[in-house]
C-alpha cells in the first residue's frame, strides 16, 4: 500500500527511481511556487517501485493545473488535466514549446535517448538555456556554427563551438539579427545572414495579428567572414530577402533564399558571389536548400499556394516580410534546377531536410502527426518519397537535423529537458543504421 499518494509526491517535483539522477526535476519542478508546493503537503515517501509513468504524468498535469488556476483558468485547466493524461501518456506529449521540455525516460548510460530512438546513441546536450538552433559542422567535423538567441542579446546572434560543446563564442557583429550561418571547406571561414547593416537593434517582432507568421526580412544580407568574426565580404547586396544560404559539399556553390525578384525563390552563387542563378520559379515559398552530399541534388521545402484567396494572402503577407510556415512539403530537384519535384504530402509542416551521406535518403522534421502545433520530431523518407521513417520519439519539439561529413554523428536542435518554456538546445547523438 502506498504511503502517499504518488501523484502528489511527484506534482512536488519528487522523482522515482530508476530515472537518472541528472533528469531528476520533472518540467514543473523550477517554477513551482511556495504556495503550489505547499497545497500538497508530503505525509510520507513514496515507495519509487510504485510510481509509474502514469502518476508522473498526473503529478505534471497537477502542477500545470495549479498555475492555471492562479490565472483564472479553472475550465479549461480541468480539460487540460483529462487531456495530459490522454495525450501524455500513449507517450505524445504535445505541449511542444509551450511548456517546459519533455523530460526524457532514457537509461542510465543514455539518459537523453528515448529507448525508441534506436538509430540514435550517447545523446549529449551541448548548449545550456536560451534558444539555440541550426547547428552545421565544418567540413572536418570538429567544429560547429550555430545561431543563438542568450543573454546579452535580445535576437540571433552566430556562435561558433567545438564539436563536444566547448569553446562557445559569438562571430557575428552582436547588432541585428543573424539566421543560417554555415562554414567554408576551410574551416576558416564562415558565411551568415544578418540585418546589422539596416539597424543595430533587432527588426521588430512579425506582427501575430496576422495569425502564425515568420519573418523574412529585406534587411537580411549574406556575409563573408573569419570564423574569428571579421567580415570580409557582402555576398548579396540585391534587394529583398537574401538568406538561408549553404554550401555544396565541394565548396564551389552556394544554394540560398532570396525575394529579390518579388517572391521567395532559390538560387546558386560561387563562393565569392558571383555566378547568381536562379533555380525555382513557381509563386511561393521555396526555401531551406542543402547540397547532396554527391553535389547532384538539392532538396527544399516549399509551400506554393494556387486558390485565389490562398495566393492574394501569400502575396499580401509577403510585401509586409512576412510568410505563414504552418503548411510545408519537401521537394527533391537536380543542383541546375531541373526535375523539380514534391516527394512528400503529409501535411502540417515538414522542414529542415538534410541528405543522409549515401545522397539517397532525407532526414527531416515535421509536425504532421500535431499539425498546427510546436509538436515536432524528426522523420526519414527515401529520395522518391518512400519509406517514411520516424526517428526521434520525445515529443516537444525536435529540429534542424545534420549529419557530420563522415556520417557517423548527428546534430539537432530540441527541447527535451529544456526546463524553460520556448527553451531550445543543441545535442549531439552517435548514429547507428
Amino acid at each position: 500500500m502506498r504511503s502517499v499518494n504518488c501523484t502528489t509526491w511527484l506534482a512536488k517535483g519528487n522523482n522515482p527511481s530508476p530515472v537518472p539522477l541528472r533528469l531528476e526535476k520533472t518540467p514543473e519542478r523550477d517554477t513551482l511556487s511556495p504556495r503550489e508546493r505547499a497545497a500538497f503537503p508530503t505525509r510520507g515517501s513514496c515507495c519509487p517501485a510504485e510510481c509509474t509513468a502514469k502518476d508522473q504524468l498526473e503529478g505534471r498535469g497537477r502542477a500545470r493545473i495549479l498555475r492555471m488556476r492562479d490565472a483564472g483558468q479553472v475550465a479549461l485547466a480541468g480539460l487540460l488535466l483529462i487531456g495530459v493524461f490522454g495525450l501524455e501518456l500513449a507517450g505524445q506529449q504535445r505541449s511542444g514549446l509551450s511548456a517546459a521540455g519533455p523530460v526524457v525516460q532514457g537509461t542510465a548510460d543514455d539518459p537523453l535517448r528515448d529507448p525508441r530512438e534506436t538509430h540514435l546513441r550517447h545523446v549529449k546536450q551541448l548548449t545550456f538555456g536560451g534558444q539555440n538552433a541550426e547547428a552545421y559542422f565544418s567540413y572536418d567535423g570538429r567544429r560547429l556554427t550555430f545561431q543563438s538567441t542568450r543573454e546579452p542579446y535580445k535576437c540571433d546572434q552566430i556562435f561558433i563551438m567545438n564539436a563536444d560543446g566547448s569553446d562557445q563564442h559569438l562571430v557575428s557583429t552582436g547588432q541585428g539579427k543573424t539566421t543560417c550561418s554555415y562554414f567554408y571547406p576551410d574551416g576558416m571561414h564562415i558565411l551568415y545572414s544578418s540585418t546589422h547593416l539596416s539597424s543595430p537593434e533587432c527588426p521588430p517582432h512579425p506582427d501575430y495579428s496576422q495569425g502564425y507568421v515568420w519573418g523574412v526580412y529585406s534587411s537580411f544580407k549574406i556575409f563573408y567572414a573569419t570564423d574569428s568574426g571579421k567580415i570580409l565580404k557582402q555576398l548579396t547586396k540585391e534587394p529583398g530577402y537574401n538568406a538561408e544560404a549553404t554550401l555544396s559539399a565541394d565548396g564551389k556553390k552556394i544554394v540560398f533564399t532570396s525575394s529579390r525578384d518579388g517572391d521567395l525563390e532559390i538560387y546558386t552563387m560561387n563562393p565569392d558571389g558571383g555566378g547568381i542563378k536562379r533555380l525555382t520559379h513557381q509563386l511561393g515559398y521555396d526555401g531551406g536548400p542543402f547540397f547532396s552530399p554527391d553535389g547532384k541534388w538539392i532538396v527544399y521545402r516549399a509551400r506554393h499556394p494556387t486558390a485565389a484567396d490562398e495566393v492574394a494572402r501569400y502575396k499580401s503577407l509577403l510585401s509586409k516580410d512576412l510568410v505563414e510556415p504552418m503548411q510545408m512539403d519537401l521537394y527533391v530537384m537536380r543542383a541546375d534546377g531541373s526535375e523539380q519535384r514534391q516527394i512528400s504530402n503529409l501535411g502540417g509542416a515538414s522542414f529542415a531536410p538534410f541528405f543522409f551521406p549515401d545522397s539517397q535518403r532525407i532526414i527531416f522534421a515535421s509536425n504532421y502527426e500535431y499539425p498546427g502545433s510546436s509538436e515536432f520530431e524528426l522523420y526519414a523518407v527515401e529520395r522518391d518519397g518512400s519509406k517514411l521513417e520516424r526517428i526521434t520519439f520525445t515529443g516537444g519539439f525536435n529540429i534542424f537535423p545534420q549529419f557530420s561529413p563522415d556520417g557517423k554523428r548527428l546534430v539537432f536542435a530540441s527541447n527535451r529537458n529544456a526546463r524553460q518554456p520556448h527553451e531550445i538546445n543543441i545535442f549531439l547523438a552517435d548514429w547507428e543504421n
